[in-house]
């Protein structure tokens, strides 16, 4: 019991720290676009990570054969799926961002079964439907500019490849250290990203990037949403049975909306609500039909 108490708060708190990281994004990406954005937030996940990985004494040595499918996992993942985040968010709304990409469990359930041959379950037709419905009410129907239905198309492609990206995950051997994994992964976007972003660099005002509040939002992306909630989730879901894990997901959207609200003044419409209903309708579904939850190196 004492268990299944401290997992669930590990995974609450996971899931809240990448619900907040949508307002955080909406606030640090006005002042640093969104490439330039991932780049500096990988670059201090990274000191972040090696320094858990060498308190920790991880095994960082992976057998050749398997860089292939970590290098896939870097580019949808890591570079793909976080760009189009960000840039989404940018584009539309904290609680757009947050509602639209809770969207992942239920896409995952399409990929495992063209790429691991699942079984596709009517259950989990029904999911991935209702999951599609809820982002065309939010993205299509809603009284939204030109502006927010880019970002919400955008936010779409990064549901879509991060769930990609958490199938392909299951062909990494499960033996390996998800830290070095992790750390591996980032390594190499932060490596196919540093081209495009060096040059951009000194467009970014100095004087911007000496505000606390922009620091104090790097280094929440950098170290916390991307490195301790990452360790929270896997934690708790040691110690709870994955399927239930996969539940607390479901605070990620109610923080980023709330969050988005309370302090990002942004308004909540009825046709928002719609859309988030259905989508959480059809990943709870997902939630409910699969026997066990996918392993992530960290979510959104």
């Amino acid at each position: 019991m004492k268990n299944t108490w401290i997992g669930s708060l590990f995974l609450i708190l996971a899931s809240s720290i990448w619900g907040g990281m949508y307002v955080v994004v909406k606030v640090v990406v006005a002042v640093i676009p969104p490439l330039e954005l991932v780049w500096m937030r990988y670059l201090i996940a990274l000191v972040a990570l090696v320094i858990i990985g060498l308190v920790t004494r991880q095994n960082w040595r992976i057998q050749r054969r398997h860089f292939g499918i970590i290098i896939a996992i870097s580019l949808i993942g890591y570079v793909i799926s976080i760009v189009t985040q960000e840039t989404g968010t940018m584009l539309s709304t904290a609680q757009m961002g947050a509602i639209i990409t809770s969207t992942t469990p239920a896409f995952m359930v399409l990929f495992a079964s063209l790429i691991l041959k699942e079984r596709l379950t009517l259950k989990k037709a029904i999911s991935v439907s209702l999951a599609t419905l809820g982002v065309i009410t939010i993205v299509g129907i809603d009284d939204i500019n030109m502006s927010s239905m880019l970002g919400g198309v955008s936010l779409t492609i990064a549901a879509l490849t991060w769930a990609l990206m958490s199938v392909l995950i299951k062909r990494v051997p499960s033996d390996y250290s998800q830290i070095v994994v992790t750390t591996y992964a980032t390594f190499i976007a932060f490596i196919v990203l540093t081209p495009f972003v060096i040059p951009r660099l000194p467009q970014i005002a100095l004087n911007d990037l000496m505000d606390p509040t922009i620091w104090g939002g790097l280094l929440y992306l950098g170290i916390i949403s991307t490195s301790i909630a990452f360790l929270l989730w896997n934690r708790g879901l040691q110690m709870l049975n994955a399927s239930s894990g996969g539940i607390f997901f479901f605070f990620q959207p109610v923080v980023g909306t709330l969050l988005g609200w309370a302090i990002l003044g942004e308004t909540i419409s009825i046709t928002f609500w719609t859309g988030s209903i259905l989508i959480l309708l059809g990943v709870l579904i997902v939630m409910i039909d699969r026997p066990e939850e996918p392993k992530h190196v960290f979510s959104q």
